[in-house]
């Protein structure tokens, strides 16, 4: 692949473990960059987020766009979480959603990196909205619902 910067956010508790909660109510993020076929993990991030706006609504817009700032000020643009909540339609304009079935970070990131050129041809190809992709046994790309 071309020398563009692949990291990654993953979504998870304080344990480091992944919950079935949306991307935007984790509590804190590791992560990861993608280099030379494999991963190296560079920092976990707190979500400060968290609570940002949900008096209003949950799954606010405001909150939604807050953290796509934070996080595209690390330069991520993969999302790793169990679930992600309507924001999503907003996310995958920036960002590659991946939706995980695993617990541990080490499950993901070994079934990520089996995956990855699949995630690499849609960063390469830079469509106007990425697709969702959803890895079990086998991985999924599926269009995002308006």
């Amino acid at each position: 692949m071309s020398e563009k910067l692949i990291r990654l956010a993953l979504a998870v508790s304080h344990s480091g473990h992944f919950e079935l909660n949306h991307f935007g109510d984790a509590d804190k993020y590791s992560i990861y960059e993608w280099a030379n076929g494999r991963f190296v993990f560079l920092q976990e991030e707190i979500n400060k987020y968290k609570d940002f706006d949900e008096e209003q609504e949950h799954g606010s817009q405001k909150k939604g766009l807050v953290i796509i700032d934070f996080l595209r000020s690390l330069n991520v643009n993969i999302l790793v979480s169990k679930q992600f909540g309507r924001n999503i339609q907003i996310v995958n304009h920036h960002f590659i959603p991946v939706i995980i079935s695993e617990d541990t970070q080490e499950q993901v990131i070994e079934i990520l990196s089996k995956h990855m050129k699949w995630i690499e041809d849609e960063l390469r190809h830079k469509p106007e909205e990425f697709k969702l992709f959803t890895i079990k046994k086998g991985i999924l790309k599926t269009i995002i619902k308006k």
